[in-house]
């Protein structure tokens, strides 16, 4: 069965600067393909590409088996990261007029519109102009509009910037339950937390190109560790040693040290390894998409989200 979504050999260049590089990969009916990348990664001209508003110099893309250029918009539910609403409108005369856009039936369109207001969470402020609204709910309210007419394909582009976690929690049960529902969804993000709770599988993008993709399952393989000691030291040269002798990996972390244990332990022996170096803290994580990350791409997560906090609503 052919998926859903077709991406193949996509090559874009802007000048000398070559930005996706014979990029590939697929999408499943009902699932969702979180696509990581640090800022400037290629994932909005990506999404530019895959909506026929930039043409690749060579590949394509396929959408439901017909290429992307010969697919009605009604097909596409596309949320950009630039939020595009009437500021001198209320929310729910936004969501009817995109309604009409879309060839809803006037009774159709407030129905709609009223169902995914409740969504995002914005029922209360159905008849409020959005120019009042906080950037948070004006992205919440350019997510509903993507919604309205049910499309078979939602484009995420950094659907949750902005919002804080109570509101990014609410939007992915609500990608959840789409996806339950069938549709497929791509979803760009530099919030590994986001990638890793909500992606079916995840594409991980570096120098225009998926380096590495696969489930959350898929892609812990790629790191040699079963667990990680996250060490707080004044000493970090004396945990380097140590690990050495040991054999184990280890890298430098935001100011603490995370060695790689080739086998599930518990606090008690990792402090016992370390001997007399003198530790402030440690604690046992899990393999994530940060060390995923810093596997495939050679340690770099500048421009990536761990654990994302937002002071916008």
């Amino acid at each position: 069965m052919a998926p859903f979504l077709g991406v193949e050999g996509l090559k874009v260049s802007f000048g000398e600067t070559s930005v996706l590089d014979e990029l590939s990969f697929q999408i499943e009916e009902g699932e969702v393909y979180c696509l990581l990348g640090p800022n400037g990664a290629g994932k909005s001209t990506t999404i530019n590409v895959i909506c026929d508003i930039l043409r690749p110099l060579a590949g394509g893309v396929t959408i439901g088996g017909a290429s992307n250029t010969d697919v009605p918009r009604e097909a596409l539910g596309i949320v950009p990261q630039e939020t595009a609403v009437y500021r001198d409108l209320t929310c729910i005369q936004n969501l009817t007029f995109f309604g009409a856009v879309y060839g809803l039936n006037p009774t159709a369109r407030r129905e709609r519109a009223e169902t995914c207001l409740e969504a995002v969470g914005l029922s209360e402020r159905a008849d409020s102009i959005v120019s009042e609204l906080s950037g948070g709910m004006r992205r919440r309210l350019h997510l509903a509009s993507a919604l309205l007419h049910e499309p078979p394909l939602l484009i995420l582009d950094e659907p949750t910037v902005g919002l804080d976690l109570e509101i990014r929690q609410r939007i992915w049960n609500l990608i959840s339950d789409l996806k339950r529902d069938g549709r497929s969804i791509l979803l760009t993000t530099h919030h590994l937390e986001e990638a890793e709770r909500i992606g079916t599988r995840v594409g991980i993008m570096d120098e225009g190109r998926i380096a590495a993709e696969g489930t959350m399952d898929e892609l812990r393989q790629l790191v040699p560790a079963e667990e990680l000691a996250v060490v707080e030291t004044e000493d970090p040269e004396a945990v380097c040693k140590r690990a050495r002798e040991l054999g184990l990996r280890y890298r430098r972390n935001h100011g603490v040290m995370d060695l790689y244990l080739t086998q599930k332990t518990d606090i008690r022996s990792v402090v016992h390894s370390l001997g007399d170096i003198p530790l402030t803290s440690v604690r046992l994580k899990p393999v994530g998409l940060e060390e995923v990350f810093a596997e495939v791409v050679g340690g770099s997560i500048e421009g990536l989200i761990q654990d994302p906090e937002s002071a916008s609503t």
